[in-house]
């Protein structure tokens, strides 16, 4: 593919357009990996913080038009992984040919850059500097100060991105128009599948997404996408997440999952989604938090995934799946919550598992269960479904109000408010597997899971707030004989709402100054934590997966 991509940019481009992007490609600016003392990370100790695990799936249940249409959406999903390198660095071919080893191109890769996103974003390739907390959806030079003193209508629209015209000021250039090349590829190749979809509304889904990478006017291919039920084949596409835009979270970012739906595991979910306006208004937060009615027509499914691009396979990787963002679309239709089942079961067994063995408490291992995992992660995305989208005094979005704090409040959010959820449906008898000291024990496991993915990731952030929050109140203790963590089965309920009812208020509010002193006060690694973290990383447990993924995988060449 990249023959062709390469072709047609030669032809379609301008030469200014050109000029336009590589303003904001990264150069190096500092001496930063130079600096590195003697016990710095070798790319071997960064490498093996990552294990192989292969994506695949049943193929023999799908037809033989199924079967091609993975192969033309992983096609598609290429265009959309050219796209987020553009997004997430800027030339790739330039920094690949610029690395002798081969495990530095295979790292670099793993991470759309030379950044660990693992370690907050630190520099691995010797004369790059810090990654600009803009990614390349701003010109590198540009400061905030100058960023909001700007009048531009289209400065914070998800779909554009920053750039400097020939006098030096700065102008937008909406995403259809910056990345053409790949949205037409892209477009061509979600058209293609569209015709030989036997599901009608999986048919006009992807004809509407094609078209919506053509135009950037993404909310009908989203209503569409919400009112598929019964494909069997799935695929998110196009710039979704804000994650990577850790300036001021306005930018979405490139990215592709390719699933094939587990019908009987659907099955046994499809009960959930429509609970979620009770449980809206018994939310532990005053009336005027929880005034908005979550859509109903919300569903819940599990998938085998088959392929990941783009922003989706950058550094940790996505086990579930909460869309669509758009705040008006989830209040007129909710949204459709994805469990990537194999995936999930991939970080259970060769991570989790082992990081309960060393950091919980022997008494309390026995309530580390898979199905515990499953249904706090399946909670988690449910969840994101409640709480408030506007502020409550009618100025704008959560989103727009908290900027780069948005994506980590609304992750801890989700994960506070899933256990809430679970607490809540076992107490009416709804949820009966288990115990709900495995949901606990299981989801404070998840948390230095979690909180090894690094203050860059927003999952990261949430976690480590949520682990300084839960020791602080005494949810979380530490014992000093067993050099582990205890969960206090008798306080985390209490502790859980009342940091739901913080997060909350917060949201609710827009309350930007009182979110940044939040993050400022439980954002941070304590030496307790750090030492156990260290632990971790002693005894060779893996921080994420990496997947061993393509056509040929799936014989499908």
């Amino acid at each position: 593919m990249q023959k062709v991509m390469n072709m047609l940019h030669n032809k379609i481009l301008s030469t200014a357009l050109i000029t336009l992007l590589a303003v904001g490609a990264f150069v190096s600016c500092s001496n930063t990996a130079e600096e590195n003392t003697e016990d710095a990370m070798t790319i071997e100790d960064r490498l093996e913080q990552y294990t192989p695990f292969e994506l695949n799936a049943d193929m023999s249940q799908l037809s033989e038009n199924q079967k091609e249409m993975i192969s033309l959406l992983i096609d598609a999903a290429e265009a959309m992984e050219e796209v987020f390198w553009m997004q997430a660095y800027g030339d790739k071919d330039q920094l690949m040919n610029s690395l002798e080893r081969d495990e530095e191109r295979r790292f670099a890769e793993i991470n759309y850059g030379p950044w660990d996103r693992l370690n907050g974003n630190e520099p691995f390739v010797e004369g790059v500097g810090e990654k600009p907390l803009g990614a390349n959806f701003y010109p590198a030079d540009m400061s905030k100060d100058e960023f909001e003193a700007w009048d531009s209508d289209s400065k914070d629209d998800l779909y554009t991105i920053v750039r400097r015209d020939d006098d030096g000021e700065l102008l937008t250039i909406p995403y259809h128009e910056a990345y053409s090349v790949q949205h037409q590829y892209a477009a061509d190749k979600l058209r293609e599948a569209a015709e030989l979809a036997e599901e009608p509304g999986l048919k006009n889904y992807l004809e509407l997404r094609a078209e919506a990478l053509l135009t950037d006017d993404y909310q009908e291919s989203d209503m569409a996408w919400l009112d598929m039920k019964d494909n069997m084949i799935e695929v998110v596409i196009g710039p979704i997440e804000t994650y990577e835009d850790r300036l001021y979270g306005y930018k979405a970012a490139h990215e592709t999952f390719v699933l094939i739906k587990d019908m009987e595991w659907s099955e046994r979910l499809s009960k959930y989604a429509a609970l979620l306006p009770d449980l809206q208004r018994g939310l532990p937060v005053p009336d005027e938090y929880k005034t908005e009615e979550p859509g109903t027509d919300s569903d819940l499914n599990a998938y085998d995934a088959v392929y990941y691009a783009g922003d989706a396979n950058a550094g940790s990787k996505t086990i579930a799946i909460n869309l669509p963002n758009d705040e008006e679309v989830q209040l007129a239709k909710g949204t459709r919550r994805l469990q990537l089942k194999n995936s999930m079961q991939a970080k259970y067994d060769k991570i989790l598992v082992e990081i309960a063995d060393l950091l919980i408490v022997e008494d309390q291992r026995q309530h580390l269960t898979f199905d515990a995992f499953f249904s706090n992660t399946m909670f988690h995305e449910v969840a994101h479904g409640l709480g408030i989208k506007n502020t409550i005094d009618g100025n704008g979005t959560v989103r727009s109000a908290l900027k780069e704090h948005a994506s980590a409040l609304e992750e801890g959010k989700a994960d506070v408010l899933g256990l809430y959820m679970i607490s809540e449906l076992r107490n009416d008898g709804t949820v009966t597997e288990g115990q709900i000291e495995d949901n606990y024990t299981t989801f404070v496991a998840s948390i230095f899971r979690s909180i090894r993915f690094g203050t860059s990731s927003a999952h990261g952030m949430a976690n480590l707030i949520r682990f300084n929050y839960f020791i602080e109140n005494g949810a979380i203790l530490y014992d000093e004989d067993e050099q582990a963590y205890r969960v206090d089965f008798e306080r985390i309920e209490d502790v859980t709402n009342q940091l739901s009812e913080q997060i909350l208020t917060f949201q609710g509010d827009g309350d930007y100054e009182g979110v940044d002193a939040f993050v400022e006060q439980y954002g941070q690694v304590g030496e307790g934590l750090r030492n156990s973290l260290n632990r971790l990383s002693d005894a060779g447990i893996p921080t994420d997966i990496t997947f061993e993924q393509g056509k040929d995988i799936l014989g499908l060449d």
